[in-house]
């Protein structure tokens, strides 16, 4: 290789590789297990950094602690190490005289490596700094680390390495572990909220017979047992509305769905999605749920219903929301109040002429070219929290028809940060009305329509609110994430090499 020629790194990671390999075999040609079964941990970093109250120089009990070696400072006869484990990090004090020749010499300096575990027991004192330490009296190796954390562990910046290698980017980006453990707080939330308003968890069936509940393109298998082919869900509806006939009467599931569609920074093909249902309620008392639940999301998980996105745009979650007619919205963008008398024809015109939407084809319904003005135009503008409500009765089969406009249904879809947070509905539960819908949208693939649902509705289904939430994007929202990804702990990504 010639002196100018860049090193490769598979052969510095092979290297090193071999190095700690031989570091393990000396373990264990000394009797030592590199990989213990146990550490008796009695505190974490946070509880230690709370033992030591102001103007307490040293405690006198001693805590025993365990993680993950992040950096190792050797000065001579004492070291400084970090090391992090679930709380954070906590400093670590290791000298010569406090652990003997053999331990210190021998051991620790010769033996263990930053990314290794160990466990460290000893009293908790301040540093000339004022860092809160543990002066190690004894420690341990608890499992050797055969391949070194990247070369800069506190600052992972290639996105494909840290959504291939999530366990590398939980360990180097603070902000990651704070994300994602913002996203299970947030579902603990959700849970507790609805708990107590009476609401009754429940799980339902992955594996459908039929798809349904929404139009998306599902992900089929075949059940060898049945000898028959299924589907993976790809909405949770039409499960949770039989329990609504069986007499559950607040239902909700927080489950997986999948849709076998496109991905983007908005789009996982699998994600996770909240339903829930209440009898004699409608979409304006889903209104009040999904304000509510909001508010009880920003005090327990941020502290503040303001949020400020990855971009710095800020937005606030607080005070009344915006309430706003699909219909106002549509002729305010095209600035025609007559828009929705005119012909499909005269619709398609406009939209190629005057606002730039090529896509629209002649084969759409005259709804689906309204729609695209509002998936394309509207909707992204909508980043302040926004109720659009009384959409198009195509778009949705499955709720109640307005009373005073035929052409609309009895719902909204709450839209945030320029997309659609939560839909809810007024549920349709007229099965003969139900059916109508049903084979309306389904056309001539009647095979799709899930009989059996409409055979529950038949036995009677009280009046109901129902709205979905997906999950991720508001995780992506309350966290002010960019990217579907940075909230999704191992999203799905093409296998590597396919």
């Amino acid at each position: 290789m010639s002196k100018n020629a860049a090193p490769n790194l598979n052969d510095i990671s092979n290297d090193l590789f071999a190095v700690r390999k031989a570091k393990l075999e000396q373990l264990r040609a000394a009797g030592e297990d590199p990989f213990r079964a146990n550490w008796n941990q009695t505190h974490t970093s946070k509880q230690c950094l709370g033992l030591l109250p102001e103007g307490v120089e040293e405690s006198a009990e001693p805590v025993s602690v365990a993680g993950r070696i992040t950096t190792i400072r050797i000065m001579g006869k004492a070291a400084f190490v970090k090391i992090l484990d679930r709380d954070g990090v906590i400093q670590l004090y290791l000298t010569r005289d406090g652990l003997g020749e053999e331990q210190y010499n021998n051991h620790f300096k010769k033996l263990v490596d930053v990314g290794d575990f160990i466990g460290a027991a000893g009293p908790l004192f301040r540093s000339k700094t004022g860092e809160i330490t543990v002066r190690a009296t004894s420690y341990g190796l608890v499992s050797k680390a055969l391949r070194p954390l990247p070369e800069k562990w506190n600052g992972m910046t290639d996105q494909e390495q840290i959504y291939r290698q999530r366990y590398l980017d939980l360990i180097s980006n603070p902000d990651s572990r704070d994300r994602l453990r913002k996203r299970a707080k947030i579902i603990e939330e959700i849970r507790k909220f609805l708990w107590s308003r009476d609401f009754l968890e429940v799980e339902t069936p992955a594996l459908h017979a039929i798809e349904g509940g929404a139009a998306a393109r599902p992900f089929k298998t075949h059940f060898n047992a049945l000898s028959c082919d299924f589907v993976l869900r790809i909405a949770l509806e039409l499960h949770l509305k039989r329990c609504l006939v069986g007499g559950m009467d607040r239902v909700f599931e927080l489950g997986r769905v999948f849709r076998n569609e496109g991905i983007s920074r908005r789009h996982n093909p699998e994600f996770t999605m909240l339903e829930v249902y209440q009898a004699y309620s409608d979409y304006r008392g889903m209104m009040e749920l999904m304000h509510s639940l909001t508010q009880h999301l920003c005090k327990e998980v941020l502290g503040t219903t303001k949020i400020t996105r990855y971009d710095g745009v800020e937005i606030e979650l607080g005070g009344q929301w915006r309430e706003v007619k699909y219909k106002d919205l549509i002729i305010e963008k095209t600035g025609d109040a007559d828009w929705f008398s005119r012909s499909k024809a005269d619709k398609i015109a406009f939209c190629k002429a005057k606002l730039g939407l090529q896509e629209v084809r002649e084969d759409w319904q005259d709804y689906e070219v309204t729609n695209e003005i509002f998936g394309k135009l509207i909707e992204p503008t909508l980043i302040q929290p926004t109720f659009v409500t009384h959409i198009p009765k195509e778009l949705c089969p499955l709720a109640k028809i307005t009373p005073t406009d035929d052409t609309t249904i009895d719902v909204f879809e709450l839209c945030i940060n320029g997309q659609e947070i939560a839909p809810a509905y007024s549920e349709q539960n007229d099965p003969f009305v139900q059916r109508q819908m049903l084979e309306a949208q389904a056309g001539e693939e009647v095979q799709k329509i899930d009989h059996d649902f409409l055979l529950a509705m038949e036995h009677g289904m009280p009046p109901a609110g129902g709205m979905g939430i997906g999950i991720d994007r508001l995780a992506i929202l309350l966290t002010g994430a960019a990217n579907i990804r940075d909230v999704i702990l191992f999203p799905t990504l093409r296998p590597e090499g396919a």
